[in-house]
C-alpha cells in the first residue's frame, strides 16, 4: 500500500455499510413471514443477502489480491441470487412491498457499481505493484 493511502476499517467502508442496510432490509421482510414462508423462500433470500456483505469483508481482509478479488466476485454473485432471484420472487409473490423492492433495487446497483470498482481496483493495484518489483 502507498504511504500516502491510509487504511480505512471495514466498518467505514461505504460499500460495506451498503451490504449491512441492505441486510437489514431483508431482515425486516423475513421477520413479517409466516414460518412456512420462511423455510420455502425467506431463509435462501436471507443467507443470500448476508452473504454480500459477509464475502466483502472477508476479501477485505484477505492479503493476496487474487483472494480479495475471489470473494468481491462472490459477494457480487450473492448480490445477485439474493436481489434479482430471491427478492424478485418475493416480489412476484406478494411478499416483498412496492416501496421495500424499489429501495432494494436502488441500493443494489449501488452495491454493484462498488464491487466492480473494489474488482478493478485490486487488479489494478496488483499490476501497479508487480511492475515496482
Amino acid at each position: 500500500m502507498e504511504a500516502n493511502k491510509k487504511f480505512i476499517p471495514l466498518q467505514e467502508l461505504e460499500v460495506y455499510r451498503m451490504t449491512r442496510r441492505l441486510s437489514s432490509m431483508a431482515w425486516v421482510i423475513y421477520q413479517r413471514l409466516a414460518f412456512q414462508q420462511r423455510k420455502v423462500w425467506g431463509d435462501q433470500m436471507l443467507e443470500s443477502v448476508d452473504s454480500v456483505g459477509a464475502n466483502v469483508a472477508e476479501g477485505y481482509a484477505r492479503f493476496h489480491f487474487s483472494e480479495k478479488a475471489r470473494f468481491y466476485y462472490i459477494s457480487r454473485a450473492s448480490l445477485s441470487e439474493g436481489v434479482d432471484h430471491w427478492i424478485d420472487l418475493g416480489f412476484e409473490r406478494g411478499v416483498v412491498f412496492d416501496q421495500e423492492f424499489e429501495q432494494i433495487n436502488k441500493i443494489k446497483s449501488d452495491i454493484q457499481v462498488r464491487l466492480n470498482n473494489m474488482i478493478k481496483s485490486t487488479y489494478a493495484t496488483k499490476e501497479q505493484l508487480s511492475g515496482k518489483l
